[in-house]
């Protein structure tokens, strides 16, 4: 009989080879690695970095006109409220239906952009001014265009029947949360349940939008008492109530309320204020013109509470063109990590304040400023600074990706700090010739993919980056 021992002995005796692990496995704990170098260094660098848990200030509350609150669910069909549209600035009658890919329209000559919006990483509109005034299909030049293959091709879409920025009138910015619900604002609103054939004009009660974000299955707005003229729709507001509504109800007034009485009437008491508003998929983040930072659901469950104050180091500042603070932008990794720019505003805002998409006041010049970078880990309670920013360009805009990669955009090009780096770059701009004048807006979709837009409108173009921000090129807003 065989001795069994015998091949016990054999296969322990053989080369055994071990299985790979599951594939991505290497690349997850790199990143986790990255993001304990990026804490470690926030933590650890005593000499710049200062924990700032500033104490709590409240702000005063005023009455303000009250509208109300709704949601969005599956795509629904067009409002019957809904008032004609046109396909950018051209011409065209009642909700016809949705363009197939193979009869897309035109879009309008000379696009001139001053917002943008991306569902995903391929799908997104931009709206600003088209064509020449006086010669536009209808009495406004307000023109919508999307694409649906991250920028290599864009088309005309239905715009809201209103102007450009004049005092109470007129819109500068879009978002959309899916390929049906969307909105147009700054300073009026429009809301559109069909993907942009019809868009519904929204009742404010004499307040203006100065910001607009969504998530999940809502939308929330800043509605302020603002007294600025022309394009300066932002400038000279003395208060702001955070205002929600569901994706599936937001094309009445009664549709919008105010999501609590914390986030009601703030102000800081002077005459030209700002405020901002930041969503994650958990939380959403509302910064006062007093430095208070409030958070709460973005779900519509409950009201909005204070969480702090930002660090002293940090104030607001007037409203950019956009309605985005000049002095203290901030932006979101998650519900919990948050980014905050510190920018240094010179006085008030001057006469000679720039137009288009986030123009910047006059007041801020053109040459440099001091930028501090800070970051909390625990939604606000308190502040690190991270980092200290290039002098160079006065910031208009700043991003943070999912890996904490920190983009900021100026009036001379765009900066960015790698996740788990302690040295900026400056981003290469392909030409450079076209990113002349700087950006107003910069946006992360991904780590890798983001967007931005050229502080001068006319430059007709939306950039983007695929290599989380080193690289950028600009996509021309025109029919192939």
């Amino acid at each position: 009989m065989p001795d069994r021992h015998d091949d016990v002995d054999s296969w322990l005796s053989e080369r055994i080879d071990p299985l790979p692990p599951p594939p991505g496995t290497f690349e997850l704990i790199k990143r986790r690695a990255r993001r304990r170098k990026y804490r470690r260094l926030a933590f650890t660098a005593t000499a710049a970095a200062v924990i700032v848990a500033a104490a709590v200030t409240v702000p005063q509350v005023v009455s303000l006109p009250v509208v109300n609150s709704g949601r969005p669910a599956a795509a629904a069909s067009s409002p019957t409220s809904a008032r004609p549209t046109g396909v950018g600035n051209q011409a065209s009658a009642g909700a016809s239906a949705v363009p197939s890919p193979a009869a897309l329209a035109p879009v309008p000559p000379n696009f001139r952009p001053t917002s943008v919006t991306f569902v995903g990483t391929e799908t997104g509109w931009v709206i600003g001014q088209a064509g020449v005034a006086g010669h536009c299909a209808t009495a406004f030049c307000t023109s919508v265009a999307r694409t649906d293959d991250a920028g290599k091709t864009w088309s005309g879409v239905p715009a809201p029947l209103t102007g450009s920025p004049d005092g109470s009138t007129g819109v500068s910015g879009i978002r959309f949360l899916n390929t049906e619900d969307g909105w147009a604002f700054g300073p009026g609103l429009f809301a559109t349940r069909d993907g942009g054939r019809t868009w519904t004009p929204v009742g404010t009660g004499g307040l203006r939008v100065t910001d607009l974000e969504t998530v999940g299955n809502r939308v929330f707005a800043l509605f302020a008492s603002c007294t600025g003229s022309g394009p300066e729709f932002a400038a000279a507001c003395t208060s702001f109530t955070l205002y929600s509504a569901s994706a599936a109800a937001s094309t009445s007034a009664s549709d919008w309320t105010p999501v609590g009485t914390s986030t009601s009437g703030l102000t800081d008491g002077t005459a030209d204020e700002a405020a901002s508003l930041v969503l994650t998929g958990s939380r959403g983040f509302l910064l006062a013109p007093d430095r208070a930072l409030y958070a709460g659901p973005v779900n519509g469950s409950g009201p909005w509470t204070l969480v702090n104050s930002i660090t002293p180091a940090c104030p607001v500042g007037y409203a950019q063109a956009d309605g985005q603070p000049a002095g203290a932008l901030f932006a979101a990794v998650s519900g919990k990590e948050l980014i905050l720019a510190c920018a240094t505003v010179s006085g008030s805002r001057g006469s000679g304040a720039s137009g288009g998409s986030g123009g910047s006041g006059g007041s801020r010049g053109s040459g440099g400023q001091q930028k501090l970078i800070f970051s909390s880990p625990n939604g606000g309670t308190s502040w690190i600074q991270i980092a200290t920013a290039p002098t160079a360009g006065i910031t208009t805009s700043v991003a943070a990706s999912p890996a904490e990669t920190v983009v900021l955009g100026t009036n001379q090009g765009i900066d960015v700090l790698p996740a788990g780096d302690i040295t900026w770059q400056a981003a290469n701009l392909a030409p450079a010739a076209a990113a002349a004048g700087g950006f107003s807006y910069v946006g992360m979709t991904t780590d890798e993919q983001g967007i931005a837009l050229p502080a001068n409108p006319a430059a007709g173009t939306v950039w983007f980056t695929f290599d989380g921000g080193l690289r950028w090129q600009p996509s021309r807003i025109a029919s192939s």
